[in-house]
């Protein structure tokens, strides 16, 4: 599994794909109160638009390095439209969502659809059919369009011996893993063939590799008025070193993530080498087919969230799973109390901590968190409750009335005008 097996080159000059990082401007908004609204969509959107300037483009200036937003599954619009297309959905838990980024090769996306569907029929799950993304592509520029995967959604219904939501996301999991092992890291796969931006029965991630604006201009989804949610994070990239694509583009499954992973190498070298200690009942028999917990071919985000998705689905909460990657500097903080030290401190010899300097917002779905690390990357923004709305959270430098800042400046240009990247972090 290596960076040019995907397409992307080897280690060439200066460039190295080890150093893939990213350093980029996110967004959260939440409803508290859990009431779920179309307002919170175009509200993640209007931050997202604004946070343009904190992205990349190359040479030509409507390619962008990614953007893109994850919101709770919207289970009315969805319902409605798979009715049309003449499929059931059972109740909002009781299925899941797939996010698929397919070759544009015919023949191979439809080998690689009925490998999907055979993987999820080999887990005990039916497959209920797919569903192709509308999207309008005439707004996205001439490389971002070549290189332009077929976006298709697949609807997965959770068999009747899975008692709760936690149980159908772990096999949701597992079928993605062994579908990534067989379709996009196999010896005869091609690049693009096969990567899940999202496969969930409480989220759902829209991203690509775009500009800000161009996310709702693609996602036509984007634009109903019956696509609710109470929880939508966006991101709009900047990519250090690295070749920007469709898949590298945030949000990720789980979080999203300004700044750098200094300690990256060491942490998913360390992550998969505790893979022969790993003890739990929730994968039974099919641990080993979830291996390796990190994929090296991602870029230091997408490895932390390959990461934090795993200490998740293995029995811990979200609060919990941050918490031990992402500690506070809690050694010499004599004012902690002396429970969350006895916290920190048992999982420093469990967890080795993924240093930044860093910011990060992740949600699960059922709650959301936003944190730095402990090397003091300065606070990602303002965090304000009015009166009847939600929570939000954006950048610095935003506009206090609706948390974006009213005119952006252009995206940042990378210093050789193009690609491949190899402009420092900004």
């Amino acid at each position: 599994m290596n960076a040019s097996s995907m397409g992307y080159p080897g280690q060439r000059g200066l460039y190295s794909p080890a150093f893939e990082h990213d350093a980029c401007g996110i967004g959260m908004i939440v409803d508290i109160a859990g009431r779920r609204s179309h307002k919170i969509v175009t509200q993640a959107l209007d931050i997202l638009c604004n946070l343009e300037h904190r992205g990349g483009a190359g040479a030509e200036p409507d390619t962008g390095d990614g953007a893109g937003i994850l919101t709770q599954l919207p289970h009315a619009f969805l319902e409605r439209e798979c009715h049309l297309m003449g499929i059931t959905l059972p109740a909002p838990g009781r299925y899941g969502v797939g996010m698929l980024f397919l070759s544009r090769e015919e023949s191979r996306r439809t080998a690689a659809e009925a490998a999907f569907e055979a993987i999820v029929r080999e887990q005990g799950q039916r497959f209920l059919g797919w569903r192709s993304v509308p999207v309008n592509a005439t707004t996205l520029g001439k490389t971002s369009r070549a290189c332009m995967p077929v976006i298709r959604q697949a609807f997965i219904e959770r068999s009747a011996d899975i008692d709760d939501e936690e149980a159908f996301e772990r096999k949701l999991y597992l079928i993605r893993k062994i579908a990534e092992k067989r379709l996009r890291y196999a010896p005869d796969a091609k690049p693009g063939d096969f990567s899940a931006a999202s496969l969930s029965c409480r989220t759902i991630v829209y991203k690509g590799m775009l500009l800000s604006r161009q996310v709702a201009q693609l996602y036509l989804d984007l634009n109903d008025l019956s696509y609710d949610t109470a929880i939508a994070l966006v991101h709009s990239r900047y990519s250090t070193n690295t070749f920007p694509s469709w898949e590298r583009a945030h949000p990720n499954r789980y979080t999203i993530h300004n700044g750098e992973i200094n300690t990256i190498h060491g942490n998913c070298k360390r992550m998969n080498a505790r893979q022969s200690h790993v003890h739990t009942d929730l994968f039974g028999d099919d641990l080993s087919q979830v291996f390796p917990i990190v994929n090296y071919d991602g870029s230091d985000s997408a490895m932390s969230d390959n990461a934090l998705e795993f200490l998740l689905l293995t029995g811990r909460t979200l609060p919990h799973a941050a918490m031990m990657m992402i500690p506070q500097p809690w050694e010499k903080d004599q004012t902690m109390s002396r429970e969350l030290r006895a916290f920190y401190e048992f999982h420093s010899h469990v967890m080795d901590a993924w240093d930044g300097p860093a910011a990060m917002a992740m949600t699960d779905g059922v709650r959301a968190l936003a944190m730095l690390d402990r090397n003091g990357l300065p606070l990602p923004g303002h965090y304000r409750r009015p009166p009847g709305d939600g929570l939000r959270n954006r950048r610095a430098g935003s506009s206090p009335r609706t948390g974006a800042a009213p005119r952006p400046p252009a995206p940042r240009p990378h210093a050789d005008g193009g690609h491949p990247r190899g402009a420092p972090a900004g």
